[in-house]
């Protein structure tokens, strides 16, 4: 049977007025603000949104079935489409008049990767800075109806072993009641959206910063309306641990807040990933505070410079860099590579941790290391009981050899891709910490790198070939490797 084109088609022409939609509330922001950008980003909108209903017009006798095939190419193409309309707001406003660097930025923000080409944050409209914004916003709601009732169900990355946790159906096919799992999860996604929004403004930011940064928090995507990050408000603690709770919040299953909200904490206390999720941000947190704290020598913030003796500032710095990169948020408070070399490995390391699976973070994600550590010492058993049968558990629950070995594969490719980025990095001449910092960074939708890529500098010094290629890594980093590198296979487009 063949690709059944005209939904592929029709999905997308529906991706494109949703996102002219959102131009049209970006234009809205720019409007209230009168930044002079109104009418440029309402073209943008009315631009969009002409494509995606003559692509839905064209298309609107067609078979209302989405098989596999079809769900992984609306799957990446969904996201690249998105991207690439994303652009024209900024070219039409000309904030961003280069195609290359807008495209960079878009697909930074919709993979919530938060890394970017601008010098200047600060002199852009407002309108344009709550666009930047809503692509994370988007990019992340999105991210989560994939993992929780898209990937599982086409088997990607072991995406499967929470399928049965959330809170809708689980099946060989793309199921109408998947709406109500988006649902569920938009309404949590939006809420603490809100809630955040209202305690940055109580804590002391703008309302039009609040709301940004609650768009970029919750996405896990670090876009900033300042040139500081989140370092311009160095002395308002109170904004940054706000900032920090939500990021963790965001870093976590999305599931177990709808667990929450239910009134089944149990069910939390009991997940396996959500207890060493927060168990390594404590540990590392404090590994971290400890050579900053000990080491008079380092500045914890380029900004301003703390004063010594006051271990409240130590460890807020700390926590924040931890949880920023764990999520892989990529606010800044701080340019961790400028504390020891020590800690620049360390917070790199950290870079392919991820948050937990169910979450808007990117990385690797804790339940694999949990599943692959597991497996690694229950392979030591299996070599002394060569005849005994040793599953791997995870949550009480005996996983299917199927999930390890879908599992072990992603962690190889994951290594694999890494290493291929760095080359093509080095390649295009970035010097190897650089190289390395970009590749993991852009893979795993970190954001702030290492080396020219620090977390006080910018992506704008790669060449135009690096841009794109960043901006690959980052679609690969955030479809979960397979949904992507799938369709670049050759069996993949055989007719079956």
């Amino acid at each position: 049977m063949g690709l059944n084109t005209r939904i592929i088609v029709h999905i997308m022409g529906l991706l494109l007025l949703c996102n002219g939609s959102f131009m049209l509330l970006a234009a809205f922001v720019s409007g209230i603000y009168k930044d002079g950008a109104t009418l440029d980003i309402t073209l943008a909108a009315i631009v969009t949104m002409l494509f995606g209903v003559m692509a839905m017009f064209y298309t609107r006798g067609h078979k209302k079935e989405v098989k596999r095939k079809e769900g992984y190419i609306v799957v990446t193409f969904g996201w690249i489409i998105m991207s690439m309309s994303g652009t024209l707001p900024y070219i039409f406003s000309g904030a961003i008049p280069n195609i290359t660097d807008a495209f960079f930025e878009t697909i930074s923000g919709y993979t919530t990767t938060g890394a970017s080409i601008l010098d200047d944050i600060e002199a852009l409209p407002a309108g344009i800075l709550f666009w930047r914004s809503l692509t994370h916003w988007i990019g992340g709601m999105g991210i989560i109806v994939l993992a929780i009732a898209i990937l599982p169900l086409l088997g990607i990355g072991g995406m499967q072993l929470f399928a049965a946790e959330a809170p809708g159906p689980v099946g060989d096919k793309l199921h109408p009641r998947i709406t109500d799992t988006a649902k569920r999860l938009w309404l949590i996604y939006f809420g603490y959206t809100v809630a955040e929004t209202i305690l940055l403004k109580l804590a002391g930011m703008s309302l039009f910063d609040a709301m940004n940064h609650s768009l970029a928090t919750l996405s896990t995507g670090g876009f900033s309306t300042k040139n500081a990050s989140l370092a311009y408000w160095n002395n308002q603690p109170l904004i940054q641990y706000i900032t920090i709770l939500f990021m963790f919040l965001a870093g976590s299953n999305f599931v177990l807040s709808y667990f929450a909200f239910t009134g089944k904490v149990q069910r939390i206390l009991k997940d396996e990933e959500f207890k060493y999720y927060s168990i390594f941000i404590v540990l590392f947190t404090l590994t971290a505070f400890l050579v900053v704290y000990l080491r008079a020598d380092v500045a914890v913030s380029n900004f301003h410079p703390m004063v010594w003796g006051e271990a409240e500032s130590a460890f807020r710095h700390t926590l924040f860099q931890v949880v920023a990169i764990v999520t892989t948020t990529g606010f800044v408070t701080a340019d961790f590579t400028s504390w020891t070399p020590f800690l620049t490995v360390f917070f790199f390391g950290l870079m392919f941790l991820g948050g937990s699976a169910g979450s808007t973070a990117g990385g690797i994600k804790v339940m694999r290391h949990l599943l692959i550590i597991k497996n690694g010492l229950l392979e030591f058993k299996r070599t002394l009981h060569t005849n005994a049968v040793i599953p791997v558990r995870y949550n009480e629950k005996t996983v299917t050899e199927h999930i390890v070995y879908n599992i072990i594969a992603f962690f190889v490719l994951y290594m694999l891709l890494f290493i291929i980025g760095s080359l093509v990095l080095g390649f295009l001449g970035l010097d190897f910490v650089s190289a390395i910092g970009g590749s993991a960074s852009s893979l795993g939708n970190v954001g702030p790198a290492l080396g020219s890529l620090n977390p006080v500098s910018n992506y704008n010094g790669l060449p135009n070939l690096g841009k794109w290629w960043c901006g690959f890594l980052m679609l690969l980093g955030r479809l979960e490797l397979f949904t992507v590198l799938i369709i670049l296979t050759p069996y993949f487009w055989k007719k079956t």
